[in-house]
C-alpha cells in the first residue's frame, strides 16, 4: 500500500531511494539545484555505474551544476520542456511528490508525497515507471562536455550584448552591484521587476521597460539579462 509522506518524510524516503538503487535510477524534477547531500549520494551511485536519468525542465542549469554533471559518466541529463512532473524511482520503488529537487524547496517548502514499493503496489508502480520512460523519450538529452559547458558558462557569467545596448546576466550584474545573486533577485523583485511564481523568478512588464529581457538556451534553460547601467546605490 502507498505511504503517505510529509516533507521530512519525502527528503527521508528520497535519500533512501538513491541510497538503495543497484540498476537504475530516475529523478525527474523541473527545478534542478542539488544539495550537498543529493550530490554525494548521486557520486557514490556513479563510482558504482548505476546507469541515472535526470530530467528536468523549468530551472537553468548553473555552471557549477554544470561543471559537477560532467565528471559523472553514468549520469545523464535531459531537458523536457513544460515539465511540471516530479516523480523518483529505483527499480524497487518510487516516490511522487509535489517536492523539487532543489534545494531551497527541500528546506523551506511544505511537501507532500507517496511512497510506492513495487511489490506491494506493482500496479501503480509499473504505470508510474511507464510514464517516467514517456517523459525520458520526449526530453532532449544534454550531451555535457568541457568545452561546450566553459563556452555556454561563459556566455552567461559574462553576460550578452543586445543591439548597441550592453547586457549583463543576473550574476554579473549582482556582482556589478556588490551583492550576491539572490539578494540581487530580491532587489529586482522588490522594485517590481521580477515576480516570484511558482519558484521561479519571471520578467514582468515593468523589467522589460527598464532593457531586462529573458534569454534561453538549450543546455541551461532561461535566464536573464539586464543593461548593464542598472546599478543600485546602497542605503
Amino acid at each position: 500500500m502507498a505511504k503517505f509522506l510529509n516533507t521530512s518524510a519525502t527528503n527521508y524516503y528520497l535519500e533512501e531511494l538513491i541510497k538503495n538503487a543497484d540498476d537504475r535510477l530516475i529523478l525527474i524534477s523541473p527545478f534542478l539545484k542539488l544539495n550537498d547531500k543529493i550530490k554525494e549520494l548521486l557520486e557514490d551511485k556513479n563510482r558504482l555505474k548505476i546507469d541515472i536519468r535526470i530530467i528536468y525542465g523549468k530551472s537553468e542549469l548553473q555552471p557549477d551544476e554544470l561543471n559537477w554533471l560532467k565528471e559523472l559518466s553514468y549520469i545523464r541529463t535531459s531537458f523536457c520542456k513544460n515539465l511540471h512532473a516530479k516523480c523518483y524511482i529505483n527499480e524497487k520503488s518510487c516516490i511522487i511528490t509535489s517536492l523539487n529537487l532543489y534545494e531551497f524547496s527541500q528546506i523551506n517548502n511544505n511537501e507532500m508525497g507517496i511512497f510506492v514499493d513495487r511489490d506491494t503496489d506493482s500496479e501503480l508502480y509499473k504505470d508510474t515507471y511507464s510514464e517516467a520512460q514517456r517523459i525520458i523519450r520526449i526530453s532532449d538529452e544534454v550531451r555535457i562536455s568541457l568545452d561546450k559547458v566553459d563556452d555556454e558558462a561563459k556566455e552567461i557569467e559574462q553576460g550578452v550584448a543586445t543591439s548597441s545596448t550592453p547586457k549583463l546576466s543576473t550574476s554579473k550584474l549582482a556582482k556589478k552591484n556588490k551583492l550576491k545573486t539572490a539578494d540581487f533577485l530580491d532587489l529586482l523583485t522588490q522594485k517590481g521587476y521580477l515576480s516570484f511564481i511558482d519558484e521561479a523568478h519571471v520578467l514582468t512588464n515593468t523589467g522589460i521597460e527598464i532593457g531586462g529581457e529573458a534569454k534561453k538556451s538549450k543546455r541551461f534553460g532561461d535566464y536573464l539579462v539586464w543593461p548593464d547601467s542598472l546599478v543600485f546605490e546602497k542605503g
